[in-house]
Order: C-alpha cells, then sequence, then structure tokens
C-alpha cells in the first residue's frame, strides 16, 4: 500500500479550509509545486536558459508558471494586471534581477502558489460562475473558469518542463 506522501496531491484528502468546488484547483497548484521541485533536483543553473531543439527554456517554464498563477487569479478578483505584472509577462524567458536562478525562481513560484491558496481559501463558491474580463480585450470568463485554467496551465507547463529538463540532463551528463 502507497503511503500518503507517495500519492498524487489529489489523493491525499480535502487541502484545509478550501472550499469543497475549488479542491481539484489547490490539488492540482500543489502537484505542480511539488512535480517542479522534483524535476529541478540534480539541474544546474548554467543550464536555465539553454533551450533544446529552439523549444522554451527552464528558466521561462518556471516564470511562466508563476506568471500565469499571478495573472490568472488577478483577473477572478475582478482586476487589472499591474504595471509590475505586465513587466514580468514580458521579460518571462530572460533572466532578470530576483528571477535568474533555479532557487529564485521556485521561492517565487512557492510564494505565488501560497498566495493563490490563501485566496481560494477567501473565494466564495457563490462566486464561481460570475464573470470576470480578461485582458485589454475585456474578454468574459469566469471565475472558476479562470481558477481552473491557471490550474491546467501550470500543469502543461510542468509536463514541458519535464521534457526539458530532462533532455538537458541527459546532454550534460553524457558532454561530462
Amino acid at each position: 500500500m502507497a503511503t500518503v506522501s507517495n500519492l498524487d496531491v489529489w489523493l491525499r484528502g480535502p487541502i484545509e479550509g478550501i472550499p469543497a468546488l475549488l479542491q481539484p484547483v489547490a490539488h492540482c497548484l500543489l502537484q505542480t509545486q511539488e512535480d517542479v521541485h522534483r524535476i529541478m533536483e540534480g539541474f544546474l543553473d548554467a543550464w536555465l536558459w539553454e533551450k533544446p531543439a529552439g523549444r522554451a527554456s527552464v528558466g521561462f517554464h518556471l516564470q511562466h508558471i508563476r506568471g500565469v498563477i499571478d495573472r490568472l487569479f488577478t483577473y477572478t478578483r475582478g482586476e487589472s494586471l499591474t504595471d509590475t505584472q505586465l513587466q514580468a509577462f514580458k521579460q518571462e524567458g530572460q533572466p532578470y534581477p530576483g528571477h535568474d536562478s533555479i532557487e529564485s525562481l521556485l521561492t517565487a513560484m512557492d510564494r505565488q502558489i501560497e498566495k493563490a491558496l490563501q485566496q481560494l481559501r477567501h473565494t466564495p463558491e457563490h462566486q464561481l460562475t460570475e464573470i470576470r474580463y480578461v485582458g485589454r480585450a475585456k474578454l468574459p470568463a469566469t471565475v472558476i473558469g479562470l481558477l481552473f485554467h491557471a490550474a491546467e496551465h501550470s500543469q502543461r507547463h510542468t509536463g514541458q518542463l519535464l521534457v526539458t529538463a530532462s533532455v538537458l540532463k541527459e546532454k550534460h551528463a553524457t558532454h561530462s
């Protein structure tokens, strides 16, 4: 029998304080966090910005996971993105102060996930179908749609991160 810590997050039971309908979002964000930390074991800062086969770098995926959670959760609050958020979005894929090493990128992601979990704890279920607007074009979405997309998008980039990091680890292992 598997121990609780070996199970995927969604199989460990409810996350305390998270409304029932938002449990899948919380589970997904926590799974992203665990998976990313595991993937990054043995990965070196020197490889962060390499783009194997012209694909996005590991650094980009780490920045983007944090950024997409930040941006989509901002929209769920009915807010527009700040200049700081827009600048961070433009810089994804490039090292910049505070977002240029594995440690800083993981710390930023962890903080964003904790902030997102706190927001989920304070999101009433009756608001989930309310309309929120995305971007300058003010495209309509629902609170639950935005939250779900933040969760699934973070998992999508975790999968891409896994492949890119694996390729780079193998490449550098064979050239050592």
